[in-house]
């Protein structure tokens, strides 16, 4: 009888890590948010404009994903500076102040799209929103691009990076949460964890304790 031998290529490959799925309300780890290089990264390999636009608000003001498709053009206040941001699961819709940063990424995608009424980020088939789904499979490209692990490649690691990384430039916990729009503190109390670089600055200042 003839028998079937394995090589090399016919052996299966061994299971793909997966990002355990964080129980609500319990402390970040390490598959939860980006570090601020890997943002950086992620952002420098983006080049379609409406796509630098969308991933920057997305990182600086943590929105969810089926937020950026509900963003209309009537939403942003040119004159200010301020968006219009509706915000799902109960936080606080209203005006936001952007940052110089997004403000530099949506002025350069407002060139390209022009000033007709709709969405701030219509879909490819046009008339409504980018949807969820399209929003991931740019997440995943971009993140592969920059080289960070498929276990961060989801939305909500950048919702999850605007809290961590606005921690450790040291805002309040007040700060983070109007930051956000939470309208209760235990949600923006998950962003106070103790990060990577939070850890690595706690033990250069007591290296000689």
């Amino acid at each position: 009888m003839h028998r079937l031998t394995s090589s090399p290529e016919t052996e299966a490959a061994p299971p793909k890590r997966r990002a355990k799925r964080r129980a609500k309300g319990t402390a970040l780890e390490e598959f939860d948010y980006l570090e601020q290089h890997e943002a950086e990264a992620l952002l420098r390999a983006i080049k379609s404009k409406r796509d630098k636009a969308i991933f920057t608000l997305v990182y600086q003001h943590g929105l969810r994903a089926h937020e950026v498709g509900l963003l209309q053009l009537a939403d942003y206040r040119a004159r200010d500076g301020y968006l219009y941001i509706r915000r799902g699961k109960g936080s606080i819709s209203r005006h936001y102040a952007l940052t110089r940063r997004e403000l530099v990424a949506l002025k350069a995608w407002l060139k390209v799209r022009g000033s007709q009424p709709g969405p701030l980020f219509p879909s490819r088939q046009g008339g409504r929103g980018v949807g969820r789904k399209r929003l991931d499979e740019l997440v995943k490209r971009y993140a592969a691009a920059a080289g960070i692990c498929r276990e961060k490649a989801h939305m909500h690691a950048l919702k999850h990076s605007c809290g961590t990384h606005l921690a450790e430039r040291g805002e309040t916990l007040e700060a983070i949460q109007d930051w956000l729009g939470h309208r209760s503190i235990k949600s923006t109390a998950i962003y106070m964890h103790f990060s990577r670089r939070r850890r690595d600055e706690a033990v250069e200042r007591n290296r000689d304790w």
